[in-house]
């Protein structure tokens, strides 16, 4: 098994990270164009709780190692079965998803944790464990390891700057949903 984690300081409020989180991979990051398809397959509040639950299925374009694809065979997508539990009590978001691709030859398991560090800043902290399970070829599993753990650093890049692109563009359109709303009900605006 190995294991990668990587953390990064948001400077949006956590309200602003936890409401722009369902728009990560919509056409405001253009750095997750490997996305094609996020299905929500249940949402549910508990009402003791307040917590929101959120089950979603993510498909990617794939792009596994050419080598990897001449081992296991080439699929042109992927899926991952992502968990999220939103906590507006404690104010975290919490994601845990789970590969459904080739969950046969590799298990990875990944945990998102977004959290406040003040009124203005959010902590985000991710974990994944990739385990490859194929038999007793330690030199194999060591290589799709690597080679996992690997890509998660790449992906980590472009998901901090993708997701900075949302938090910019969240920021903006608020705003100006706020400044229309305000002149709205000072009677300086008419609606067409």
């Amino acid at each position: 098994m190995k294991v990668f984690s990587n953390s990064h300081t948001f400077n949006y409020s956590w309200e602003e990270v936890s409401t722009a989180n369902w728009r990560k991979y919509c056409p405001w990051n253009d750095k997750s164009t490997h996305v094609i398809a996020v299905d929500t397959l249940n949402r549910e509040v508990d009402p003791a709780t307040g917590i929101l639950r959120t089950e979603r299925l993510i498909t990617c374009k794939q792009s596994a190692p050419e080598w990897l694809k001449s081992i296991i065979g080439c699929m042109e997508t992927s899926q991952v079965f992502e968990t999220s539990y939103v906590d507006p009590v404690a104010k975290t978001v919490t994601m845990v998803s789970q590969n459904v691709t080739w969950a046969n030859l590799v298990n990875v398991q990944e945990t998102v944790v977004y959290r406040p560090l003040d009124a203005h800043k959010t902590q985000f902290e991710q974990d994944a464990r990739i385990t490859a399970l194929c038999g007793g070829w330690q030199k194999i599993k060591n290589s799709i390891e690597d080679s996992l753990v690997t890509r998660f650093k790449e992906n980590a890049m472009k998901g901090k700057e993708g997701f900075e692109c949302v938090l910019a563009m969240s920021r903006r359109v608020f705003a100006e949903e706020r400044e229309k709303e305000r002149l709205l009900s000072e009677g300086k605006l008419m609606m067409a």
